[in-house]
């Protein structure tokens, strides 16, 4: 059952919409609680009530960006062609990461760069790493016929990998090389690589069963 969304709930995300760009042009250490509230656009008293610190605030961005993945994995999970599915998803974020208008590319790059100097946003985002990573160990399982726990221990390594592939697209400076020929190609043939183990596991289980 779904929980139904506050009135709270839903200024917080108006609000966490409006301060993106700031906090990833600013970076988490440059931009304050001032700029950060008059991007919102409104008073700092105000908008402390929501969030009172930028920890809170990456906490929040976290949360919001877990529940979009998990909307999206459902639509894979649901695919008729999982793996494709889980392909073309993956293609779309190195698209839009390599795009120079994209805001979240930088705003995750500057994100995982303040995880390295901060405790609670190194926690944040290794929660948001792990709950990515147990939603392709559920896509694996259900391609393969292997349990979840079978899939997390065989595959735990393809899955960092193609986390830090996608990653890396977001964090590749100056922002003009983003657009170098092939290097989305270059990032999707590395993908592609990882995928064809999946369904190489898969044929085997088949065979196995058979």
């Amino acid at each position: 059952m779904q929980l139904a969304v506050t009135p709270a709930d839903a200024r917080s995300a108006e609000i966490l919409q409006s301060i993106r760009k700031m906090f990833a042009d600013k970076g988490f250490d440059g931009a304050s609680m001032q700029d950060l509230a008059r991007a919102a656009g409104m008073s700092v008293g105000n908008f402390y009530r929501y969030f009172p610190s930028k920890a809170a605030i990456v906490e929040a961005l976290v949360m919001y960006d877990v529940k979009d993945v998990s909307r999206e994995f459902e639509k894979v999970m649901e695919a008729p062609d999982p793996l494709a599915a889980v392909r073309f998803a993956l293609e779309e974020h190195v698209r839009g990461h390599l795009c120079d208008e994209d805001i979240d590319a930088p705003l995750w790059a500057e994100m995982s760069a303040a995880a390295m100097r901060k405790v609670e946003i190194a926690t944040a985002m290794h929660r948001m790493e792990d709950e990515i990573k147990n939603y392709f160990f559920r896509v694996f399982a259900k391609v393969t016929g292997l349990s979840v726990e079978e899939c997390a221990a065989r595959f735990n390594a393809h899955v960092l990998f193609m986390m830090l592939m996608i990653k890396g697209s977001a964090m590749v400076c100056p922002p003009s090389l983003r657009t170098e020929p092939g290097l989305q190609a270059l990032i999707m043939r590395a993908v592609d690589d990882v995928l064809a183990d999946i369904s190489a596991a898969k044929l085997s289980a088949q065979r196995a069963k058979g």
